[in-house]
């Protein structure tokens, strides 16, 4: 079992919210597409979603190095500790915390409700991995949705930019497909399965059945809306759920 909530886990994840909010302001300076600048409203979601990617690409990477560097963490899901994964733990909390603060404060609450409960049940769920050290390898599996999450930002940067390549969209609709099988369906009906079939159904273990069961949830509906989206959009029915379906589920 690895350390619980300690004040140096408490300033990892107070870092990880400031080094989230310099980053917010750094996207500030990165030029805007024309697309962007001509619609009130698309600035703040253009900066969004760079911070987004940039936590994509970092903690999914670090969740892929994590499992690669101790593999016999996947032998032990309720007890395996790593410090990597630590680490990871509390930098992608502190994502979700400066995320959902970036929401409120922006005034996007009604339009991203969705995702200011997702983030509380990631935030909640990680605090209660540090804690008590355990469940850190079903995070880090979970983690691994970040890499999904890359080619999902890149989407939906294309879509906004109106980018005029539409050889570029069509191979990263593709790819998408591959990494949203590998690294979100795959991973997250792992996770079912053996909190199903292994983990107590009380105390943390409820807790966290619970918060992966209604992820299930949401994780299936927005796969429907992006194959809906890029696959069948004559099934589409209207364009809502359409801006926000491509962050960090």
């Amino acid at each position: 079992m690895g350390p619980g909530w300690r004040a140096p886990s408490a300033a990892l994840v107070g870092g990880s919210v400031a080094v989230f909010g310099a980053l917010r302001r750094a996207a500030r300076a990165v030029p805007q597409p024309a697309a962007v600048r001509s619609r009130p409203g698309r600035a703040w979601r253009w900066r969004n979603l760079l911070v987004s990617f940039a936590h994509s690409v970092l903690a999914g990477l670090w969740a892929l190095f994590s499992l690669w560097h101790s593999p016999e963490l996947l032998s032990d899901i309720q007890d395996g500790y790593s410090i990597s994964g630590h680490l990871l733990v509390c930098f992608s909390s502190g994502y979700f915390i400066h995320d959902s603060l970036d929401i409120i404060f922006n005034h996007q609450s009604r339009s991203s409700w969705e995702y200011l409960v997702h983030h509380a049940m990631a935030i909640s769920a990680f605090v209660s991995l540090i804690i008590t050290g355990r469940f850190l390898v079903a995070a880090i599996l979970l983690l691994l949705v970040e890499v999904s999450n890359i080619f999902l930002t890149v989407r939906m940067l294309l879509k906004m930019s109106n980018v005029p390549s539409p050889a570029l969209y069509e191979a990263n609709k593709y790819v998408n497909l591959v990494m949203y099988f590998a690294f979100r369906l795959a991973p997250q009906a792992y996770l079912t399965w053996y909190f199903l079939r292994y983990v107590e159904v009380q105390g943390q273990g409820a807790f966290l059945t619970a918060n992966l069961l209604l992820l299930d949830a949401m994780i299936l509906m927005y796969f429907s809306r992006l194959l809906r989206s890029d696959f069948f959009p004559s099934l589409r029915k209207g364009s809502a759920g359409e801006t926000w379906m491509v962050r960090s589920f």
